[in-house]
């Protein structure tokens, strides 16, 4: 049984002992009313107006002009910025849109000369822990077979104005919709080109020492038809890494020892959008994919696992490449290129339902435990953990999660309460132990998994 006091003693709650008849099945959270209600909101229209509108500037190649009113990047930039301000005026002051740029020297092949690099920004302030950050992206460029090609029409209906209308959607519907933590709802530039806006804001990000506990691309997510003329308009696939890409030798020496190959912050991330999308009523299954992103392909969240933030990417189940970086043109009877008439309006407002459950998800739960630690000072058969304790006003408490080495996903999860350490009764070199957070409400953060330490 639980055991210990949950008072505080010289500034410390004090450890709990827990054994494992204290342990529950996981099990799932249950359908999230105030959740569902939320996502009623989201405009199916306005989904498809943003994309066409996008398509009618011709192209948004990175190198194409940023002066012209109707044709190119810079109109469709401008757009962009004049939709989200406008969102804006109805949040009572808490949402900004920036535009976010920066001078690009050349950087061959894909950056021949000087390029102005130019992100559009729109911040959602939390009202009570505005310092951590949650991040969804979409590029808006777009490209055709020679990437270098900024003269010919290049649509990019689902290569990425599919992305780009998901996240003015979400900023629209939280603009009125206040949140505990910050929501970033961005539209980079620069991406067919090398990543070039995400990497910008990303370091910019990291300098600043932004609190980023997740970001997401939405990079593809407009078709639920395959090349075989197969649909399937209620899965997404989340593509989230396991070795953390700006891993450190060190680190990589620990994760090696306990066997955390599977357990990365990102990782986390994706078992809780999986489990958002469950009780969200979304319309969408997450197929998560345990691989950084495609082969022969990058997307945006690749700049924030650079940094050592937890990301991942949103893409369509199957991808039809006749349909993305190509010239639009007829051969063979087959129609190449990235046009309106091959995107799924119903899919990518599911999609964008998704995105708003998660960000609202993550912004309304606490933060992600911090300095979570398994003790290993000394051998024994039972476990030690240990963990700094949220700053969130309505935080009620913490939960232990555990499973077997072998499971994928959590399976058992012991309720401690109020404290920042507990000792259990199972051996840490059978099982895998996470700490999450949850607040008055019963809403659960991303779990943390420990690192061995002395203390």
């Amino acid at each position: 049984m639980l055991t210990g006091t949950l008072a505080a003693a010289g500034g410390m709650l004090l450890p709990v002992t827990v054994s494992a008849a204290d342990a529950e099945p996981l099990g799932d959270h249950g359908v999230d009313s105030e959740l569902r209600a939320l996502l009623r909101e989201v405009d199916r229209r306005r989904v498809e107006a943003n994309v066409r509108r996008l398509v009618g500037f011709g192209t948004r190649h990175t190198l194409s002009s940023q002066t012209d009113p109707v044709r190119g990047i810079g109109a469709a930039r401008d757009w962009i910025h004049a939709e989200l301000s406008r969102h804006a005026e109805r949040s009572g002051g808490r949402m900004t849109v920036a535009l976010q740029s920066y001078v690009q020297p050349p950087a061959p092949p894909r950056i021949p000369t000087e390029t102005t690099i130019t992100n559009v920004v729109a911040t959602l302030r939390g009202t009570t822990a505005p310092e951590r950050v949650y991040v969804i992206t979409a590029h808006y460029d777009s490209r055709v077979t020679d990437v270098n090609n900024f003269t010919a029409d290049a649509p990019g209906a689902d290569d990425d104005a599919s992305g780009v209308s998901v996240i003015m959607e979400v900023a629209r519907v939280l603009s009125t919709h206040p949140t505990a933590a910050t929501v970033v709802c961005a539209a980079v530039a620069g991406e067919e080109q090398g990543l070039f806006g995400s990497n910008f804001m990303a370091t910019q990000f990291k300098a600043a020492g932004t609190d980023v506990q997740g970001m997401f691309s939405n990079d593809i997510v407009g078709s639920s038809t395959a090349e075989d003329g197969s649909r399937d308009p209620h899965t997404i696939r989340l593509f989230a890494e396991g070795v953390p890409t700006a891993e450190t030798p060190a680190e990589a020496n620990t994760r090696r020892s306990v066997g955390g190959e599977n357990d990365s912050s990102s990782r986390q991330l994706s078992r809780f959008v999986d489990d958002v999308a469950r009780r969200s009523g979304a319309g969408l299954d997450v197929r998560v994919i345990w691989r950084r992103d495609r082969y022969l392909r990058g997307s945006d969240h690749i700049s924030f696992l650079q940094q050592g933030y937890p990301a991942g990417r949103f893409t369509e189940p199957a991808e039809i490449f006749a349909h993305q970086h190509q010239d639009v043109r007829v051969e063979n009877g087959v129609q190449f290129g990235d046009l309106i008439e091959f995107c799924d309006f119903d899919y990518i407002t599911r999609v964008a339902k998704l995105n708003l459950a998660t960000m609202f998800s993550l912004a309304q739960a606490p933060g992600t435990p911090k300095n979570v630690r398994i003790i290993t000072a000394n051998l024994t058969n039972a476990t030690d953990l240990a963990w700094n304790r949220g700053t969130e006003p309505d935080l009620a408490g913490y939960e232990i999660v555990w499973r077997e080495t072998t499971e994928a996903d959590w399976t058992h999860v012991i309720r401690v309460g109020d404290v920042t350490a507990a000792h259990v009764d199972i051996s840490k070199d059978n099982v895998f132990f996470g700490v999450r957070a949850v607040n008055r409400a019963g809403r659960r953060s991303p779990v943390a998994f420990p690192v061995p330490a002395a203390s």
